[in-house]
């Protein structure tokens, strides 16, 4: 017989003193695995680009490790976010739904990011929400409707985008994708014609 388990607290989890990364999401606990070097390199990329068309307005972008706030029972740390409300910066954590996240997908945290954080962030009111994939690269952009999030588009590195939180946003992906080390040829599904076809 499964004991049921008292949901932990954001209070008690914040100030756990290790050096584990742990997310609370209704009140269960997840050990966050240590990200990959390409992973911290999509991360760094998107950081630089992104920090300067902030600055000077009400918002600001911060990156992880920093804990975020969404409820009594629930704490996440995104890789990205924006906030707006300077009431949010409690100093050791933000308080309240940034309005952008932006999580990179690693093969370990793929389905909890997914799944489990993109359920809660739609709950908790973030307006836009952008998945990551580093390889091969791709961004989806997701934004909050009553609740529930769904995706506005889907972009490779030769393709755009635009935030519709911050329709101003300007993000060249191409030049992203190039500030990134090589990270191995994929055979990936391609146009093609058979060889023995012709067209009149």
């Amino acid at each position: 017989m499964e004991v049921e388990r008292t949901p932990l607290t954001f209070d008690e989890v914040h100030n756990w003193d290790d050096d584990t990364r742990w997310e609370l999401l209704d009140g269960r606990t997840y050990a966050m695995s240590s990200p990959s070097v390409l992973h911290q390199d999509v991360v760094l990329a998107l950081a630089l680009r992104l920090s300067p068309q902030f600055q000077g307005g009400p918002c600001r972008l911060y990156t992880a490790p920093l804990d975020v706030k969404l409820s009594e029972n629930d704490l996440v740390q995104p890789d990205l976010f924006v906030v707006c409300q300077p009431g949010q910066n409690k100093g050791g954590y933000i308080d309240g739904a940034p309005r952008l996240i932006v999580e990179v997908l690693s093969p370990s945290t793929q389905r909890h990011d997914r799944i489990r954080k993109l359920d809660l962030y739609g709950k908790s009111a973030v307006a836009e929400c952008w998945l990551v994939t580093p390889h091969p690269f791709m961004v989806e952009v997701y934004t909050n409707l009553g609740g529930l999030f769904a995706r506005v588009c889907a972009a490779s590195e030769k393709d755009g985008f635009r935030s519709q939180a911050f329709p101003e946003l300007k993000l060249d992906l191409a030049e992203l994708f190039a500030s990134l080390p090589p990270a191995g040829a994929l055979d990936e599904v391609r146009e093609a014609t058979p060889g023995y076809l012709t067209y009149q």
